[in-house]
């Protein structure tokens, strides 16, 4: 992942990269290696170290250069070197005595003079031109996979990168078995117009140079710091008691990812405590297995074939059974290690969450209401229907209303002038003539007999 990816301010500048673009702790640029010698001054009479290492397409590749020039060459900085027929521009990654480690790191020959010199200081034309093979590479890939596919080729190509000078392109793909690809160079020297070179490369290379997020939510080491990719195998999955799942245990690549050796050597080394050719011991109840080891407590587990259940184990019990197994003497228990079950400690996080311990009393008392309230109406209405006829007490004939319109009336709808109040004598007396009466109300019948009221008290409204 380059420094164009990092976001950038209103300078031009990445605002993400405390650098400015020249990152000093290796986390942008593809394989960056940060020099901790720069800054110690050479001794009297010492010359600078003449070969210098240069990284081309964003680290993707990097040579070795001898600098005849009096230039002193920092790193970061755009140089000009020698090509295959031309030039080409790079960026210096290593100067002074880290060099010579490098040198012996890759197997590179001390002889010098075997090595393409470096011509001077880029300039801005060949920046330039140097910018616009870049910015042609991505569709010169596009067209070659193209041209790879109609002349069914099996091979894939990861990526193209063009000399600065565009005379030179080289085609890295990937393959699983030999490929003839005579007639292809020739497809691609008379379209591009360019001296063709074919490098075959492996699936982790090719993921060096794509680049990508991995399962950690870091970088691809590949693409960053990884130079070179030792062989993955099971073995290393098995030692560190990982389960054999190929989807989990493989990398973007498709092979298995490189750190399962990061601390395979520790794992060695507490592994190294443990008794060999221990897989199997014998007891009077049958022969238990091995089924894992666990470093960190020194138990190993043990289980019998017709059961399930398995048995830890201590390391000096384990070597005990194997020492009587050897005389021929079968013990009679296991005596496994008992384990403590750690009690789980609360801790005060000094903070109450109230999620899910809200209580909704306002809807618990709005319900309770609304059910008091319905009881009542509902106990009003049965009084009304047990209720006979009211009769007039005023001397005139009050005709008795239906009882369908009494029992279908509500209570609540009263108007206030209709509540109880305190009559006297004379307001009982009083006819009423004047209330209205529903028109549906049938007359009343002259010849119907007048109840004697006399000796009556009188009734007392209803509500």
């Amino acid at each position: 992942m380059g420094c164009g990816n990092c976001g950038s301010g209103s300078s031009g500048k990445p605002s993400g990269c405390k650098s400015n673009g020249g990152c000093s702790t290796g986390g942008c640029n593809r394989l960056n290696v940060f020099d901790w010698l720069s800054a110690l001054p050479l001794h009297d009479g010492s010359k600078p170290f003449p070969v210098i290492e240069v990284s081309f397409n964003n680290g993707s590749r990097k040579d070795f250069f001898r600098n005849n020039t009096h230039h002193i060459l920092e790193k970061g900085q755009w140089i000009t070197v020698e090509g295959v027929g031309g030039y080409d521009v790079g960026q210096v990654n290593l100067t002074g005595e880290l060099v010579k480690l490098q040198l012996k790191k890759y197997g590179v020959s001390s002889d010098h003079s075997q090595l393409k010199r470096v011509l001077h200081p880029a300039t801005e034309d060949e920046l330039k031109q140097c910018s616009k093979q870049k910015d042609r590479e991505k569709e010169v890939l596009v067209s070659s996979r193209a041209m790879a596919r109609n002349l069914n080729l099996e091979m894939k190509l990861a990526e193209v990168e063009i000399q600065a000078d565009g005379k030179k392109a080289t085609f890295f793909y990937t393959a699983d078995a030999r490929v003839d690809f005579r007639e292809l160079i020739r497809v691609y020297a008379s379209e591009f117009k360019v001296r063709v070179e074919m490098r075959q490369i492996g699936a982790r290379q090719e993921s060096g140079k794509v680049g990508g997020i991995g399962s950690c939510g870091r970088e691809l080491c590949c693409s960053t710091w990884l130079t070179d990719f030792k062989s993955v195998n099971t073995t290393a999955a098995r030692y560190q008691n990982l389960a054999i799942n190929q989807t989990k245990l493989s990398g973007q690549c498709g092979r298995l990812k490189c750190c399962l050796n990061y601390e395979l050597d520790t794992y060695m080394d507490a592994l190294s405590v443990f008794p060999t050719q221990a897989d199997q011991i014998e007891t009077i109840q049958g022969v238990a297995s091995l089924q894992k080891r666990d470093i960190f407590k020194n138990l190993m587990w043990y289980s019998y074939s017709n059961s399930s259940k398995q048995y830890p184990l201590s390391i000096t019990r384990v070597k005990e059974i194997l020492q009587s197994n050897k005389q021929g003497i079968k013990v009679e228990e296991l005596q496994p290690v008992e384990l403590e079950l750690k009690e789980s400690v609360k801790v005060d996080v000094g903070f109450v969450n109230d999620v899910g311990q809200i209580s909704l009393r306002s809807l618990e008392k709005n319900s309770n209401k609304r059910r008091n309230r319905n009881n009542k109406s509902g106990g009003q209405q049965q009084g009304n229907q047990q209720r006979g006829p009211q009769q007039n007490t005023k001397g005139g004939s009050n005709p008795q209303r239906p009882q369908s319109q009494q029992q279908g009336k509500p209570q609540g709808q009263q108007k206030p002038n209709q509540q109880a109040r305190p009559q006297n004598s004379n307001q009982q007396n009083k006819p009423q003539g004047n209330q209205q009466r529903p028109n549906n109300n049938p007359k009343p019948n002259p010849n119907r007999p007048r109840p004697d009221n006399r000796n009556r008290p009188p009734e007392k409204p209803n509500p």
